[in-house]
Formats: C-alpha cells, sequence, structure tokens
C-alpha cells in the first residue's frame, strides 16, 4: 500500500490519476513558494519539522479524516529543507465518489495541516 503521506526534501512530482471503482473526482492542491514575504523579496522557505511529532500528527489528522469525512482516497507530500521560490512545498490530492465532497476534503487537509502539524517556516529573504 502507498503511504498517505510524505514529508521529505524530495521535489514535488506529479503522479498519474488512477481511480478505483467508485470514484468520480480528484481534487488537487499543489502550494507553491510565492517570490515575496511580507512584501520583501525572497529566495525561497527554509520548512523544518520535528519528524516525530509531524508525522504522528498527520497520521491522526488521517484517521480523523476518515472517522469524519467517509471514505475517501488521500495523499499528501510536504517538503523539507530548502524550497525555492516558485517552486511547490506542499501536494494534497483527495480523490472521493462526488466533486464537492473533495473540494471541500482538500479545503479541510490544508486548514488541519497548517494549524494542528509541527512543520515550520522561514523564509529566506534576497540579500
Amino acid at each position: 500500500m502507498p503511504p498517505v503521506f510524505i514529508l521529505s526534501n524530495e521535489p514535488i512530482q506529479p503522479a498519474p490519476t488512477v481511480f478505483k471503482s467508485g470514484e468520480g473526482a480528484e481534487v488537487q492542491f499543489l502550494g507553491v513558494v510565492r517570490g515575496s514575504e511580507d512584501g520583501q523579496a525572497i529566495s525561497g522557505i527554509d520548512y523544518s519539522a520535528y519528524l516525530p511529532m509531524a508525522e504522528k500528527m498527520l497520521r491522526e489528522l488521517v484517521e480523523r479524516g476518515s472517522r469524519e469525512h467517509g471514505p475517501h482516497r488521500l495523499f499528501i507530500q510536504h517538503r523539507l529543507g530548502f524550497v525555492a521560490a516558485e517552486m511547490p512545498s506542499i501536494l494534497i490530492r483527495v480523490r472521493t465518489k462526488h466533486s464537492a465532497e473533495a473540494f471541500d476534503l482538500c479545503r479541510w487537509y490544508l486548514k488541519e495541516i497548517k494549524t494542528s502539524v509541527p512543520i515550520w517556516k522561514r523564509a529566506v529573504f534576497v540579500g
């Protein structure tokens, strides 16, 4: 069984969409590092995490998502280390039966990751 989430320094690579029987929608969110932070130019963002805690919290989030939102397939990848401006730092892919629930779940996972998983960012300013 493929992993449901990955926290790594590896670049985010596109993957083919493969639907299972009964799935009718996939929503994919790709978050890209902007070229500025607080109005100042940046070369990128340096992401760090306390891996044991971040992985534990992601596992709990995935379990909670299944419990509270019903059946769906999920894949999350969050970059760690330096991510240059204009490069993706997070990918969330949700597959469900219907499109509305896929959009809602993708938004829910993004909000939960940003507010509860210990992944920290430090902007690397130009100059």
